[in-house]
């Protein structure tokens, strides 16, 4: 397997196992997609974290795999590339990166699908497909403009150029940075912390930041009133403010 699912404490680790530098190639995409298929059916999984190991999370594509294809080759290709890495990204539960040394190309596009990303102190981040004559091309100039902002995306894609961890949370591309031999402890943390909230609100909350990034405010208004009315329907709701009322805030007990 070039990647697996494991899971404890109601995490779900999406493990990349290619050495020796996760190099995403065809399996390895398609892996992602059953992976993150099987972490949305399970109810035993109530958050994720992505984690490439520790040394790193993934250098890129199969630069050689994609090589030898032809522009028929990759026009059936690229839709199966962005359907694995959109597969990952609507992901309804939280999902953080433990990122770890290189995540270039579809290693930084994987990265992006998550919700929040924790890089070690030794990360390297970017879309360098410019330098072999590309752009990314699994979703890179869409969610790095949106998550960053469309200037400072068009210096990474328009460069190619790596930035460091600590210039990658300068500019929003990484949500935190600690010691590399932290990385995945902490994102297990913070992904085992919500895997223990409430997960229909969680999933709402997620699709209408989501959904509305992508629409009109009007519309992502509605899409928030929908899932604000729903939740009204949940246990969960009914626990939560039970449990406010007669023990006070940030007691309840969802699981």
């Amino acid at each position: 397997m070039t990647a697996n699912l494991e899971v404890t404490d109601g995490v779900g680790t999406i493990l990349l196992d290619r050495p020796p530098m996760n190099a995403l190639d065809v399996a390895t995409q398609d892996r992602l997609r059953e992976l993150a298929e099987e972490a949305t059916r399970r109810e035993d999984v109530r958050a994720v974290v992505l984690y490439g190991g520790e040394k790193v999370f993934a250098a890129g594509a199969d630069i050689k795999e994609m090589q030898a294809m032809d522009h028929a080759a990759m026009v059936v290709r690229s839709k199966a590339l962005q359907d694995s890495f959109t597969a990952v990204a609507r992901i309804p539960k939280p999902v953080v990166a433990a990122v770890t040394g290189y995540a270039l190309g579809g290693g930084c596009e994987l990265a992006l699908c998550a919700d929040f990303r924790i890089a070690a102190d030794n990360a390297r981040l970017g879309q360098p497909e410019i330098l072999l004559g590309l752009i990314p091309g699994a979703g890179g100039t869409q969610r790095l403009a949106r998550l960053i902002g469309p200037s400072r995306a068009k210096d990474l894609i328009f460069t190619g150029r790596h930035v460091k961890a600590e210039e990658a949370l300068t500019i929003g591309l990484v949500d935190r940075v600690v010691p590399a031999a932290e990385v995945y402890e902490q994102a297990h943390a913070w992904a085992a912390g919500l895997a223990k909230g409430p997960a229909l609100a969680l999933r709402a909350a997620k699709e209408s930041v989501d959904a509305g990034l992508e629409t009109d405010i009007d519309t992502g208004l509605t899409i928030e009133r929908n899932w604000f009315a729903g939740l009204f329907a949940t246990e969960d709701r009914e626990r939560g403010m039970r449990s406010f009322v007669e023990e006070g805030p940030g007691k309840a007990k969802f699981l």
